[in-house]
């Protein structure tokens, strides 16, 4: 990824290793604070330090997963407020007024991650009344513990009032209850109204975090009684520093990374450009199933292609579903995922509507690609074809007519021993020349149409035939093995080799040559070098650029280095696999 977009996910993931280090950091202080002084409850500040740590990491993991997703500032901000709550331990004034008036701010930031969950957004006018009631609760409501509290050397204390702060608690605790009993209303609403795949997910998270919120008012009736003052309320903060963990736990089973805004994608997108094969990559990050596959409809075919062009199979195994992509009602892609990853098909689909146009874009590009693949296959066909015609008729060339010219020679020279008279003679022996001739003539076209020793005895002896017959210095280097050749592939190589030989005779004025031919695997090499005045190009004459069209229609490479006064080397590499 490049250009501004990944600067800004930098930028993000730096700033997010800054408050990550500042949480560390403000821990670290408020145990500072806390620790001197504090005899047998230093578990007990342990514990809450240890509370923020875990919101603030929760957080910011889930904030660097989905940057789009307000998730995972919500419950950075829980941290903020464990730590801000907490600040009442502390023996610095204006620490504890602080601490006094967020003494259960992290309950209603509670709250607004449950019914902000999974999107980031809480929604409807209900489940946002019930929200900013709780924040309400949590501060306004808070008012009466620190100004008619019993610290009078506080900086908020008014005055001293018992019957005020019982009647204020009394108040905080129903209202407390109401909100409480109306989150849990919601969210059993919205869990029953959940298709099954995206149930599995919210009930656990919504079953703890209602646990978690009944941990306040059951504490003076159960926990107290039970556990003891300073024991229950460290149990209560465990149970709160839970609730980020749940968060967590629901995001990588899909049920967060997968909701919400689908803005870093779009973002990635833009960066990625038309890198091909990325699209996969970037559902996968986002989505969080790094086994997702794209496969793109051919409508002339009526088939499934994968990104190469390659035609791919549909239905799907057992552990896998599928979602079409469409633009205007016309089906173009189909994305594939791991139904055990990711609950609710809704989000793909929302993920296949980000990314249709980059789909569309994929498919033409498969499309052109499996053209192309037939186009090749087609003229590697035609090649075949040809070389197979032109191996028939050199052999029959050879078997047949240059055979039958061979004992019309024989015949007119039986004739010539036999005549009497002289003049026929002659005439008869002229007959001969002519006929060797031809067969001279006949044997030069059998060879260039198709050398018998390539025909009868491989490339190897073929090359070694040619190399044998160059008037200048060749030497001749070949490695094959792994069974026999194509003749298609086999016969463009001998070509190229006479062509790179007969070039570097008539127009290098070359002192040496060289041949190499070598296989690896599936790949043979042929080189053709000479020490001439260069210049060679594969656009300069019908030779070369014929061969090079043989090369690429067998799906091969041609390439000519020919400098001026460096001498030529022509490299080809073509497939070989039988």
């Amino acid at each position: 990824m490049s250009g501004p977009g990944r600067a800004r996910l930098r930028s993000l993931d730096r700033a997010l290793l800054l408050a990550a280090g500042s949480a560390l950091a403000l821990g670290c202080l408020q145990l500072a604070l806390t620790l001197p002084g504090s005899e047998d409850l230093w578990w007990a500040h342990l514990v809450l330090v240890f509370t923020f740590w875990v919101y603030a990491a929760a957080g910011l993991l889930a904030w660097h997963r989905r940057p789009g997703n307000s998730m995972g500032m919500l419950v950075t901000f829980g941290g903020a407020a464990v730590l801000a709550g907490s600040l009442g331990n502390t023996s610095v004034p204006a620490l504890v007024a602080v601490g006094s008036i967020t003494a259960t701010v992290v309950l209603a930031v509670t709250v607004h991650l449950l019914l902000a969950f999974p999107s980031g957004r809480v929604h409807g006018r209900t489940a946002r009344t019930v929200a900013a009631a709780g924040y309400g609760v949590a501060l306004i409501l808070q008012a009466p513990q620190y100004l008619f509290g019993p610290d009078a050397a506080s900086l908020l204390f008014v005055a001293d009032r018992p019957g005020l702060l019982d009647a204020g608690a009394w108040v905080q605790r129903t209202a407390g209850g109401v909100v409480v009993v109306a989150a849990a209303l919601i969210l059993a609403r919205r869990i029953v109204h959940a298709r099954p795949g995206r149930r599995r997910v919210l009930l656990p998270l919504f079953a703890y975090g209602m646990l978690a919120l009944l941990s306040v008012p059951l504490r003076p009736t159960v926990l107290d009684p039970a556990l003891g003052g300073i024991t229950a309320a460290v149990v209560q903060f465990l149970i709160i520093a839970g609730v980020p963990v749940a968060f967590v736990l629901a995001m990588l089973r899909g049920g967060f990374a997968r909701e919400g805004e689908l803005e870093e994608l779009a973002v990635r997108l833009g960066d990625a450009g038309g890198t091909p094969g990325r699209i996969p990559r970037l559902l996968g990050q986002v989505l969080g199933d790094a086994s997702i596959d794209v496969l793109f409809w051919m409508p002339e075919q009526s088939a499934w292609v994968d990104s190469a062009g390659v035609p791919a199979v549909l239905p799907l195994p057992q552990d896998r579903a599928g979602v079409e992509v469409t633009i205007g009602g016309e089906r173009i892609g189909a994305i594939l995922y791991d139904d055990d990853l990711i609950a609710d098909p809704e989000t793909v689909q929302a993920a296949g509507r980000v990314m249709a146009l980059a789909i569309e874009r994929e498919r033409l590009r498969a499309r052109l690609l499996a053209q192309r693949g037939a186009l090749i296959a087609s003229r590697a066909r035609i090649v075949t074809a040809a070389d197979r015609e032109r191996r028939l008729i050199a052999r029959d060339l050879h078997d047949g007519l240059q055979v039958g010219l061979v004992l019309l020679a024989l015949e007119a020279q039986r004739v010539a021993s036999a005549a009497p008279d002289g003049a026929v003679r002659c005439r008869v022996l002229e007959l001969r020349r002519g006929i060797d001739e031809t067969a001279a003539e006949l044997r030069t076209f059998v060879h260039r149409l198709m050398p018998p020793a390539l025909i009868e005895r491989g490339l190897c002896a073929a090359a070694e035939d040619l190399v044998d017959r160059m008037p200048l210095p060749t030497v001749l280097h070949a490695e094959l093995h792994g069974g026999p050749l194509p003749s298609g592939v086999e016969s463009t190589a001998y070509f190229l080799i006479a062509e790179g030989l007969a070039n570097a005779l008539k127009h290098a004025r070359a002192a040496r040559m060289s041949v190499r031919i070598g296989r690896d695997g599936d790949l043979l090499t042929v080189e053709v070098h000479d020490d001439g005045i260069g210049g060679a190009s594969v656009h300069s004459g019908h030779g070369l650029r014929g061969l090079a069209d043989r090369v690429h229609a067998l799906g091969g490479e041609l390439r000519v280095d020919s400098a001026s006064a460096c001498g030529t080397h022509l490299r080809a590499e073509l497939p070989c696999a039988s």
